[in-house]
């Protein structure tokens, strides 16, 4: 697809053929959702959890950002979205399982490797820059062991970015609360664009290993 023209063709077809084709489960829809999976992902184009993960509408519950960043709790004012997705996911979805997904080529990530936009102004990146700033202290790890730049960095710097949301949702009472007691289990994982593998973060070796 290219324009929103090529949009509203695909629509069409989805009309004729999805909603049609499932109409008793589009009718259930309806009454409202539970899905059993919470996926930060990011918003990269290339990188669908519905696609890469084969679900149907209403499966899974999906926030989307720059990297798949999760912030850390804070009760300062402001416009916390992904807190807000996380918060009625977990507090009044219910939903049992939580999986931050990074990927291959991510650009968010990229920008957070190499600083380009570091001092950029808002609009201008600079509210990319200030989005990725979560990362910093990763990057730092991660230049000290790989530079800045190339691809053994870049796939660092994405896993590195998993493990630093996973560290980030553990700062939330809510969390902390339902992971203790078991009604919350959390994932990270990283699907490779190029080859089409989703590696899972084992956290107990914290390594990421093709999935099983």
């Amino acid at each position: 697809m290219t324009d929103f023209s090529e949009l509203v063709q695909g629509y069409h077809r989805f009309r004729k053929q999805g909603w049609e084709g499932q109409r008793e489960r589009w009718s259930e829809l309806t009454e409202g959702q539970s899905p059993k999976v919470m996926v930060i992902a990011c918003s990269d184009s290339r990188v669908d959890p519905a696609i890469i993960f084969d679900s149907d509408p209403g499966e899974i519950f999906v926030v989307r950002n720059v990297a798949a960043l999760v912030p850390p709790f804070e009760t300062t004012p402001g416009r916390h979205g992904v807190s807000a997705a996380l918060e009625f996911a977990v507090q009044f979805l219910q939903v049992p399982e939580i999986l931050v997904l990074g990927h291959g080529r991510c650009g968010g990530c990229e920008a957070a490797l190499t600083a380009a936009m570091k001092n950029a102004p808002r609009g201008q990146g600079g509210f990319v820059a200030d989005w990725i700033e979560m990362l910093d202290e990763a990057r730092e790890r991660i230049v000290a062991a790989h530079g800045d730049h190339g691809r053994p960095a870049l796939r660092a710097m994405e896993q590195e970015a998993v493990r630093v949301s996973l560290a980030n949702l553990r700062t939330f009472p809510c969390i902390i609360d339902k992971e203790a007691s078991g009604d919350v289990r959390l994932h990270g994982a990283h699907f490779a664009i190029a080859d089409g593998i989703l590696y899972v973060l084992d956290e107990e070796t914290d390594r990421f290993e093709p999935a099983a």
